[in-house]
């Protein structure tokens, strides 16, 4: 039993590195207004249990999307940075209108965003539970839920903290987007999809 907390505990964090950059990105939207604590931590959630649920349903022989495909998820963190950084070009950057709110992220934007950066949760997570009895795959999916909430308070931690924040209050603004841009980007990149979709279309 220990053995497999602990390959958990490695699995979670080989995974979700990145989620860190992303939570701590959210919880420093918002201090600001938006979206809410809870948003992010139950999106987080709804998310991740997405991901689990497609890991096992995939495990079991099953597929919900065609792999070659997964890749496309990247449009949603790309569509909210974009539309995140016209709002803020379209008010020139005035501080005073409450611009820097990420108005496009609610709870299922945040719950978007944590789907698809979980490409790499999928691909890893199926063919451990493939190959683990039920007992501990049950083991594996409750330290994972655990170390969710672990990583949301990392977030909120590292995002509001005062340091931090007065550190990143100048270039707030253009963070925000660029992140979920960037992170958007490298999905579709790395997954490979838009090279397939050239190859269709041609």
């Amino acid at each position: 039993m220990l053995a497999t907390i602990g390959s958990a505990i490695g699995l979670f964090a080989a995974t979700n590195i990145d989620d860190i950059v992303v939570l701590t990105v959210l919880f420093l939207a918002s201090s600001r207004g938006k979206p809410r604590p809870w948003q992010i931590v139950a999106g987080q959630y709804l998310g991740f249990i997405t991901l689990v649920v497609i890991s096992v349903v995939a495990a079991l022989g099953l597929t919900i999307v065609p792999d070659e495909w997964v890749g496309f998820l990247g449009l949603i963190p790309l569509g909210i940075g974009i539309w995140t950084l016209i709002r803020w070009l379209r008010r020139n950057g005035d501080d005073e209108d409450d611009d820097s709110k990420i108005t496009a992220v609610g709870l299922w934007g945040v719950a978007g965003i944590t789907i698809a950066n979980g490409a790499d949760n999928i691909s890893l997570y199926t063919p451990i539970f493939r190959t683990s009895a039920p007992g501990d795959v049950a083991i594996m999916i409750v330290v994972f839920l655990i170390l969710v909430a672990v990583w949301c308070a990392a977030g909120r931690l590292i995002g509001t903290h005062k340091a931090v924040t007065e550190t990143l209050e100048r270039v707030e603004h253009w963070l925000v987007p660029v992140v979920f841009i960037g992170l958007g980007l490298f999905i579709l990149i790395e997954s490979g999809v838009i090279v397939r979709l050239f190859e269709v279309l041609a």
